[in-house]
Order: structure tokens, then sequence, then C-alpha cells
């Protein structure tokens, strides 16, 4: 009797200390779960996070009450414009992003199908010096086996060459509205002048356009035709060196994306210049079966612009 006494106390205890294991214990993160999380902060919505996961709108909540529930923490809140993550959400998404990227690399490796041959990335000129430049160096540490070939274009020209093939991906430069891109994030459209310039003054106002093709040129030319402002053109060939050199000698002034402007030279916010729009900055993949290197540098930068949204 006591025997069974101590066996049945001894199974009681091992069953106290394993609920008190369990629940101490660090649990591993269901990788399935963040990547619901990630689409979802991607897209703002449960509903387009659903349709990019091929799930239904409540198996997709389902996961997300789960993740919290595993952290502890909530990780979204609504707002007019839809879902907005809190402060635990954002700092979960950078390393959520990695935890991902890491994860598909690993199998990709383990599995015998690393990620290797040739990919053609369009990329405009403003973009690959600027916010580009990390991405790109990220990409070809990552994926030493893949060989990158570069096109540098205007955003028209590089949507031309993807519709025909002749590039995998593309960067495009496009006017805030709909779009067949991913918006990856939205600048501001900004004159751009010599520090202590006297250019912005002179009318016509001496304007350096990159090429005759540049994204923004019908929207400059309309905003300095409703506003009445006579122009002129100082500099058109293509070469976005040569544009930055004709502002720096003060020759003239251009239109760059705010975030893409050299340190050296100012953001003109004369009121005898124009307004200008906002433009997006847009991920365009081809319409045809998208290549594993071309997946790949589509994730990095995703990833990377997200990192400048967050730290701009």
């Amino acid at each position: 009797m006591l025997m069974c006494f101590v066996a049945s106390a001894n199974a009681m205890f091992d069953m106290v200390c394993i609920r008190e294991y369990n629940g101490t214990m660090i649990r591993d993160l269901d990788t399935t779960l963040i990547r619901t999380f990630v689409t979802t902060a991607d897209k703002a919505s449960m509903t387009a996070a659903a349709n990019a996961l091929h799930l239904t709108q409540g198996a997709v909540s389902q996961q997300i009450k789960r993740l919290e529930d595993a952290l502890g923490q909530n990780l979204f809140e609504r707002d007019r414009r839809g879902l907005k993550l809190t402060r635990s959400g954002e700092r979960l998404l950078d390393k959520a992003r990695r935890l991902l990227q890491l994860n598909d690399e690993i199998l990709a490796e383990i599995r015998g199908g690393a990620v290797a041959g040739q990919v053609r990335i369009g990329v405009p000129y403003d973009l690959v010096g600027t916010l580009l430049a990390p991405v790109l160096k990220a990409y070809a540490e990552a994926y030493p086996q893949v060989e990158i070939s570069l096109v540098c274009a205007s955003s028209p020209e590089l949507a031309a060459a993807l519709a025909a093939g002749t590039i995998d991906l593309a960067v495009i430069e496009e006017r805030v509205g709909p779009s067949a891109g991913e918006c990856l994030l939205v600048d501001r459209l900004v004159w751009v002048g010599a520090k202590g310039g006297a250019a912005r003054l002179k009318r016509p106002l001496p304007v350096s356009i990159v090429a005759d093709t540049c994204a923004f040129r019908p929207a400059v030319l309309a905003a300095l035709a409703e506003h009445g402002l006579d122009w002129r053109t100082v500099f058109e060939n293509g070469n976005i060196d040569a544009t930055t050199a004709t502002v720096r000698s003060d020759l003239a002034v251009t239109t760059w994306l705010a975030s893409t402007v050299p340190a050296d030279l100012d953001i003109l916010s004369d009121a005898g210049l124009p307004a200008l729009p906002n433009f997006s900055v847009n991920l365009h993949l081809p319409k045809h079966a998208t290549q594993p290197a071309a997946q790949a540098f589509a994730s990095h930068i995703r990833e990377g612009l997200s990192r400048y949204r967050q730290a701009a």
C-alpha cells in the first residue's frame, strides 16, 4: 500500500515538474506564423495577406492570434487606414524578415538547390548608388554563386525591357497611384540646387534633366506649365553624373527624390518653384515564372527598403 502511495506521489511530482518546465521553457517560433505576420505587416490588411498566401481571412486571423499568444504581445492595432503595427510588432518585423530569409537559405542549400545562375536587374540611375547600393551589396554577399547583370536606365525604359524579357525584374519610379508593381516606398519629388546657388532665381529657369525618357519629366513639365514658369534645358543626355555636375556648378536646378539628394546639394523650398507630386518606388516582376535568383533579389530589396522606411 505504501509503495502504491509513493509511486502515485512520484507520478504527481513528475507531472507538476513537466507542467512547470513547459511553462518556462523557450518555445520555438513557428515560421509559418512568422511568414503570415510579415505578409500581413507588408499588406497592412488581413484580406490582402490572405490573398497573397492563398489562405482564408479567418486562417490569417487565427495564425496572427496564435503568434500573439505565443509571444504574449499584441502585434497589430487598427486605425483608419487599416492594420498598423504596435511597438512590439515593429520590433519583431525586422527580425522576422531575417528569420525567414535564413530559413529559406538553409532549405535551399541543404536540399541541394542553392541559388545560382544569373539575374538581370533593372534599376534607375538615381537609385543605383543611393537607396539600392546596400541591397546590391547584401545580395552579392548572400548569393556569391549568382552572376549579377545590372541594367541602368530610365524607369519607362526599364518597364519596356521587363516586358520584352531582357531583364528579370525592375525597380521603377512611378507617380503615386495605381500600378502593376509592388510599392516599396513613397518619396517626395523635390527641386535640387547648389548650396547658396543662384540658378534657382534665374528666368527662364535653367533645368537639367537626365533624359527625355526620365520618369519625372512629365510631372515636372506639367508643374512648370501650371505655374506659368518659363524654363530652358541646360543638359539632357542620360548621364546622372553630368546632370549632378551641372547642378553642383550652379548652372541649373534639377529634380530628384528627396532620399537620393547628395548631402552637398540643397533641397529647394523657394516659393517661386512649383510644388511637385510624390513618387513611389515600385518593384516589378515578370508576368511569367520568376527564377530563384530573381525571387531572392526581390526579398532582399523588400527587406532593405523596409529598413530604410523604419530608419526614416
